[in-house]
């Protein structure tokens, strides 16, 4: 199996999870206190910004509109420093910045599919996979070991999913299928609500006192 394919495979896999299911209750979210439904839409929105971001570096890259394409990347790298910086209350500098490093290695992947694509270079796309399964098992390491509530096996099924689907949207737009990435955008966003409400609730349990 190619890397596309197993890519690909991961990404049907969450879209099997996700069918049908609102990830968690909303009931057990409005029972908790003020300071958790903050965090909670606050890194969701975050989430929801990366997501939005790249799908729009990824367009333009397609599009090859390299002006738009750069302007658009600043946004990137602001929210993954925003994204980041939701856990220097709990952590520190030093850690949130660990995590900057990493989101933004996962970006750089990203990246790099993205303009291996347009260019067709088969070797540079299966390069930049590879880095993007490494990097999830990364950051899968990182995050199980600051929270015990993050069991690594999940954090990576999540990001190698959530890397999966930036890979498929990269595809479509090459090929100039524009309706798929729209059609899959309400995917994408309970994906990344998935994410930001696995770390938002594993925060809450670790720092019940900072949420009281």
């Amino acid at each position: 199996m190619s890397k596309t394919h197993e890519f690909i495979a991961v990404l049907a896999l969450s879209l099997i999870g996700l069918v049908g299911c609102d990830y968690e209750p909303r009931a057990a979210w409005d029972a908790n206190p003020p300071p958790v439904a903050e965090m909670k839409k606050a890194v969701r929105d975050l989430w929801v910004g990366h997501i939005f971001w790249i799908r729009h570096v990824v367009s333009n890259s397609a599009a090859n509109n390299q002006e738009k394409r750069d302007s658009v990347e600043k946004e990137v790298w602001e929210n993954a420093k925003q994204i980041a910086s939701t856990i220097t209350p709990f952590y520190g500098e030093a850690v949130s910045q660990e995590f900057l490093n990493l989101l933004n290695i996962n970006y750089g992947a990203i990246k790099a599919y993205s303009e291996a694509t347009v260019t067709r270079d088969k070797r540079r796309q299966h390069a930049a996979l590879a880095r993007l399964g490494s990097n999830a098992d990364d950051i899968a390491d990182f995050l199980s070991h600051l929270n015990p509530y993050l069991q690594k096996d999940i954090i990576r099924g999540l990001i190698e999913a959530h890397s999966a689907h930036h890979i498929l949207q990269i595809n479509q737009y090459k090929e100039k299928e524009y309706a798929p990435p729209m059609a899959n955008w309400p995917m994408m966003r309970q994906h990344a609500y998935v994410i930001a409400d696995t770390l938002t609730t594993a925060l809450v349990k670790q720092f019940p006192s900072k949420f009281s």
